[in-house]
């Protein structure tokens, strides 16, 4: 089979190629060439170009050149038919063929598969808007923050507590209908609708095909399943398919990052938040096929999910996934018992903010066990180091294991040698040599001890800290006020926010006996480890370069005639690094 070359060139003729590319792939005007990074190898500086007065692009850095058609092919992952007729179908470009052979009788029944879930989605969609026996639907929606433009952008539909009211109404051949999952022949021979009574969400392909339908019931329903998805079919593949990644793709590959969520109304919610870069598996975990396809468009993923319950048992394919492909995953953190979709309507700048702190992966599941429980004894920080340590010997890279273990032995109170000891030997079941618990009125870290030192005894530890040595949110706020106040107690209260003035009450009264420089260059390689394991993958020479120092400095305050001189550096290295952050945020804010 092939299509008339009159119709390859009318199509051809009709597209920009930078428009075509742009849906890919951030594109900057560069003289008479748009200019942007390849998106079909890892590259920090741009070297992909496209021409639109020739048709064509060129990666300089690995090679890939063609026309339009070659880079459909290429991003999606197509043979040249499928690349020309997604074009032409957005064009609206009919195309003609030269013969009728099998591969275009395939061909022609998926657009046949197609169009009916097209119908059905415009038949649903209709019933939702005008149809009086989706009044609760509507008010249900309404009170989710999900009517009006948000329903019409999604499609968003209503399946109506009938027997077969789609399968009469929808004109659709029955073998179509039952191929689709749309409908099925009960048992006394005659078609009845999949859904019925429920919400429903359209399931686009990427190129904006649609699929599938997820359901849910409403409140007060005795229908047992609350939501129910389309069955897997010709046209469906359920592990390689995302909710919403036809909407996000832009924004996805604009922020080069791509948030990932469990449900439908989740990936609604971010968009109404303005963050437009969300997707979700359909009712599946997710999958080598979805980081393959959410590599095409970016190299970041957030898990806008329960992490811990991800990670049992799938942790080390993770871990062999951003491998692979070379994609970091992080963790968004969301208030207890909050949704992304509860968030986006009670409190969206949260949803923003829970993404830009997402944690790395190892890293939420690692903090997660040493803020499980306080430290009152020695068993307790053995029993936390243990946990947490079994967490960190999970990933492949001894270089992260090393970092997250003196994370790990500083909360804790442990010598760092010892944990990266375990680290290095990927040890399960330690034996921890505990180091002397400091006398504080309730067991506390390594932060906890400093601020106290610093409210009881500020000339000897002030110089030695600074903001980014706080790793936790609470005791960082706490520093802040205490700095500003110049260590005054009752200012500091003033100054602080609830949380951090409770923290702030039990430092100002806790029995701390031990050596303030000690205690700070404990926070300061705490610090540098942190900082160390967010610079993992990077490649340029002046921060490699830094990585190496830092890490000879980390060595050298092992060593007591050279600790000081080692912390001085770390902490001038730090503070050089949060005054870049800082100018960068300033500058951001000033382009915006």
């Amino acid at each position: 089979m092939a299509i008339v070359d009159e119709d390859l060139e009318r199509l051809r003729a009709s597209l920009v190629l930078s428009d075509v590319v742009q849906q890919y792939v951030a594109l900057r005007k560069g003289g008479s060439n748009w200019v942007g990074l390849c998106p079909f190898h890892a590259e920090r500086s741009p070297s992909f170009n496209v021409r639109d007065q020739t048709g064509r692009y060129r990666c300089f850095g690995c090679g890939a050149a063609g026309d339009v058609f070659k880079f459909v092919q290429e991003i999606d992952h197509v043979d040249f038919v499928t690349a020309v007729e997604s074009l032409a179908a957005k064009a609206g470009i009919q195309l003609r063929y030269t013969t009728g052979e099998s591969g275009d009788r395939t061909r022609q029944k998926r657009r046949q598969l197609v169009e009916a879930m097209s119908k059905a989605v415009d038949w649903y969609h209709d019933q939702l808007l005008n149809s009086p026996d989706a009044r609760g639907a509507r008010d249900y929606l309404r009170k989710r923050g999900l009517a009006g433009e948000t329903a019409r952008t999604f499609k968003i539909g209503w399946a109506p507590d009938d027997w077969d009211a789609l399968c009469k109404g929808l004109g659709v051949p029955a073998d179509v209908l039952r191929e689709t999952g749309l409908g099925f022949t009960n048992k006394a021979g005659r078609m009845q609708d999949s859904f019925r009574a429920r919400v429903l969400f359209p399931i686009l392909t990427e190129n904006g095909e649609p699929v599938a339908f997820g359901g849910r019931i409403l409140p007060g329903s005795t229908d047992p399943a609350k939501y129910k998805n389309s069955s897997e079919t010709p046209i469906y593949a359920k592990s390689k398919t995302l909710y919403g990644l036809n909407w996000a793709k832009g924004d996805i590959v604009a922020a080069d990052q791509v948030i990932v969520c469990e449900g439908y109304t989740d990936v609604i919610g971010f968009h109404r938040a303005g963050v437009k870069r969300a997707v979700a598996t359909c009712g599946t975990a997710l999958t080598e096929d979805h980081v393959r396809l959410l590599k095409r468009y970016a190299s970041q993923v957030v898990l806008a999910f329960d992490a811990d319950a991800a990670g049992q048992g799938a942790a080390q394919r993770f871990y062999e996934w951003e491998e692979r492909y070379q994609v970091r995953v992080s963790v968004a953190r969301f208030p207890d018992g909050k949704d992304p979709g509860e968030l986006s309507v009670s409190d969206p700048e949260g949803l923003r903010h829970a993404v830009d702190q997402a944690l790395p992966f190892l890293g939420f599941r690692v903090n997660r066990v040493l803020n499980s429980r306080r430290l009152r004894s020695p068993e307790d920080r053995a029993q936390v180091a243990g946990e947490a340590m079994a967490l960190v010997n999970e990933h492949p890279n001894l270089e992260v294991r090393r970092l997250y273990a003196g994370q790990v032995a500083t909360h804790v109170g442990i010598p760092p040698a010892d944990l990266v000891s375990m680290a290095e030997r990927r040890t399960k079941a330690p034996v921890i040599r505990m180091a002397p618990v400091r006398r504080v009125g309730a067991a506390e870290n390594a932060e906890f001890v400093c601020i106290a030192m610093l409210l009881q005894r500020w000339d000897d530890i002030a110089p030695w800290l600074m903001e980014d040595l706080f790793g936790e949110e609470v005791a960082r706020r706490a520093f802040l006020a205490v700095a500003d106040a110049g260590g005054a107690i009752e200012a500091a209260l003033e100054l602080a926010d609830p949380d951090a003035r409770e923290f702030l009450e039990r430092a100002a009264v806790a029995d701390v006996d031990a050596d303030p420089v000690l205690e700070a260059r404990n926070l300061i390689a705490a610090a540098t480890r942190r900082r160390l394991a967010q610079m993992v993958g990077v490649t340029e020479a002046d921060e490699l370069r830094a990585m190496r120092d830092a890490r000879v400095a980390l060595d050298e305050m092992e060593e007591p005639e050279r600790a000081d001189v080692a912390a001085e550096a770390l902490l001038g290295w730090l503070q050089g690094a949060h005054e870049g952050r800082s100018s960068e945020g300033e500058s951001d804010q000033q382009h915006s």
